[in-house]
């Protein structure tokens, strides 16, 4: 076994990430992935501080010829961590096989959920016009139920891709192993995709950001309400088209952090995803909950949609909070 790939055992077996192990030896992330990868050899001094830091000779380090005696064969140093599941390349391929169909898909419906309301919010705006051919009441009840009817779809549709990914749902939160070969063919496959995915998100953001122009003019020209209305639906539609793309290449780039255990998925962060999963169900449910309650009892439905993006922006604050507790505790 060569250098490139003991260095990668050993810091699995210990649970960190390359991030985690560069800030050990005090050197980059690049630097870590670079040696793994056996695209660059550490110097001596690195070698020397990798054994201290692994609790291995150097020797084991450094002669291809001295092999593990037992790797990976049973729990990692944490019991709470559990036991370590191998990933074969036929599994990696797999899983990343379903993340590209299941990404566009999942995409689109995040958009159907935002464009729901926007569909709602154009119906309204219509009630607002004088001489309008129908009912106000008619119209807000044809917007409530394209609203509903959009967002049944879309939870259709998560449920049955949710179905489809739950074989691996140990990538999120098991400690894995992955076997010989699997990490060099993600490491690659991600940076084949990188350019693109940066693309699409920054695009996303743009989107995003310029979304809100139609609706600074039209308020700044004493436009009518339902004219702000129209505004307000071209803002989400532009927000539908630049959400979907973050989370087409938002679906690949979690894809391959699972596969290598970096970031949210390294083995010390999987400990906390539990209670972050149980706060992120219950804080979406207690908005939807909070929206529609609001929505049907004043009946101000071209205003109410206001809660979406405010949850979202509190929704990035609570897990950050949620995530900085458990890591607390952890370390208790």
């Amino acid at each position: 076994m060569i250098l490139a790939d003991k260095i990668i055992n050993e810091r699995k077996k210990n649970g960190w990430s390359q991030e985690e192990l560069a800030e050990k030896l005090s050197v980059s992330r690049q630097s870590i992935s670079k040696w793994e990868g056996a695209q660059a050899i550490p110097d001596i001094q690195k070698i020397i501080n990798m054994a201290e830091i692994f609790g291995v000779s150097t020797d084991y380090l450094l002669k291809d010829e001295i092999e593990p005696a037992d790797i990976y064969s049973g729990p990692v140093t944490d019991s709470d961590y559990g036991d370590v599941i191998k990933v074969s390349m036929e599994e990696a391929n797999e899983y990343l096989r379903l993340t590209d169909e299941v990404a566009p898909r999942r995409a689109n419906m995040v958009s159907l959920c935002i464009f729901a309301p926007a569909l709602l919010i154009l119906f309204v705006a219509f009630s607002q016009i004088k001489d309008f051919p129908l009912s106000a009441n008619l119209l807000i009840g044809m917007g409530i139920v394209s609203l509903l009817i959009l967002i049944a779809v879309a939870v259709v549709f998560f449920i049955i891709d949710g179905a489809k990914l739950k074989p691996f749902e140990y990538l999120e939160n098991s400690p894995i192993e992955t076997m010989y070969g699997v990490e060099g063919m993600v490491r690659e496959r991600r940076k084949d995709s990188e350019h693109m995915n940066i693309v699409f998100i920054a695009v996303g953001v743009t989107l995003c950001i310029l979304s809100c122009v139609p609706l600074i003019i039209s308020a700044m020209m004493g436009a009518p309400d339902h004219i702000v209305l129209f505004m307000v639906c071209i803002l989400l539609v532009f927000v539908c088209a630049g959400v979907n793309l973050m989370v087409r290449a938002g679906s690949r780039m979690e894809a391959f952090k699972k596969l290598l255990q970096e970031d949210d998925y390294s083995v010390s962060a999987k400990k906390r995803n539990p209670l972050v999963n149980l706060v992120s169900s219950v804080y979406w449910v207690l908005t939807t909950a909070g929206y529609l309650a609001w929505s049907f009892i004043t009946n101000d439905w071209d205003r109410t949609w206001i809660v979406w993006p405010i949850a979202g922006v509190l929704f990035a604050v609570v897990i950050s909070i949620v995530k900085a507790i458990a890591q607390n505790q952890n370390r208790n």
